[in-house]
């Protein structure tokens, strides 16, 4: 196992006391491709979980789905459960005579807090629409013709699903079942960079597409106040996707390439990560994605302390 000196870290400290510490494994590359930095393990094993989104949809669209720019993005997402996510989802399916109960994904809330505030005051329960990841099954099952077995791994959507990651963020070292009930893939840490790469770089006319997608609406990719959201349209040009367990790709203006793992699955770790990344190659970083990537921590309303970078090569690190 790497030790932790070897990992970018991230201190969350509360007045002079470091609380907890947070190791990082992270994969920064040139917009030609080679490797600009690193921390941790580039070949570690890493569930990419929901931040191989693009290439299953790219996948998706392979498989000749039926899909308008906004429904790319959405097939790409993990939205937050707003208003505008659910009737996107909603119409998506409508417009291919399907419904919500169609899809196969797990009931659940909204992920955004104030989205799950609204929808429980309203007097909702967990639901297949409401889960985050309904857009990618939306596009899953359409692009599988109405199938309800598009999740099965044996199922050929799964199979071209499969062939797009190891294609672009690979090999697939192995397989196991996310979240929401889909595939989910391990690859090394590294090839979620070369993805990042791929869709700031797009060969391909269909990664081209999921990434225009992504950039063109960043709001139906995550959400309000949702780093991913907030990255895209502070930084007009990035693509970014988070996924569960500490996982973040993004692809800079530039061409620059990054992915990120977090330890112990702590995503409050990814934004100040992603502000070191940003700092390392000289992007000056926007208020607003300051505010949203590295909070202050706060004691009784008030900031009591913040969050702390350290490159593994730091000379104070």
């Amino acid at each position: 196992m790497t030790p932790l000196s070897a990992h970018l870290r991230v201190a969350h400290t509360r007045g002079e006391v470091v609380e907890s510490v947070h190791a990082v494994s992270v994969v920064v590359l040139r917009p030609d491709g080679t490797v600009l930095r690193t921390a941790g393990d580039p070949a570690a094993p890493v569930y990419g979980r929901s931040a191989l989104k693009p290439a299953q949809a790219v996948a998706v669209l392979r498989a000749g789905a039926d899909l308008t720019d906004d429904e790319v993005a959405l097939a790409a997402a993990s939205h937050s459960g707003e208003p505008v996510h659910l009737a996107a989802v909603t119409a998506l399916l409508g417009r291919h005579g399907l419904t919500p109960d169609d899809l196969r994904c797990v009931e659940d809330l909204p992920l955004g807090a104030a989205a799950m505030r609204a929808y429980l005051t309203a007097g909702h329960g967990p639901t297949r629409l409401a889960m985050n990841c309904s857009g990618k099954h939306a596009a899953m099952l359409v692009a599988a013709g109405g199938d309800p077995d598009y999740l099965e791994p044996t199922h050929p959507l799964q199979q071209a699903c499969r062939a797009a990651v190891d294609e672009l963020a690979g090999p697939v070292l192995g397989a196991s079942v996310d979240g929401c009930g889909a595939p989910a893939f391990v690859t090394p840490l590294e090839g979620l960079a070369r993805l990042a790469h791929a869709l700031a770089r797009p060969a391909d006319p269909a990664v081209a597409r999921v990434a225009a997608a992504m950039r063109g609406r960043p709001d139906l990719v995550a959400g309000t106040d949702r780093l991913d959201t907030v990255l895209m349209t502070e930084l007009p040009g990035c693509v970014a996707k988070s996924g569960a367990e500490g996982v973040l790709v993004a692809a800079l203006p530039d061409g620059t390439a990054v992915a990120a793992k977090v330890a112990d699955g702590a995503g409050r770790a990814l934004g100040p990560t992603l502000l070191a990344v940003l700092d390392t190659v000289g992007v000056a970083v926007p208020a607003a994605l300051r505010a949203v990537a590295a909070p202050p921590v706060v004691g009784k309303g008030r900031p009591v302390g913040e969050m702390q970078v350290r490159w593994p090569d730091d000379p104070d690190g």
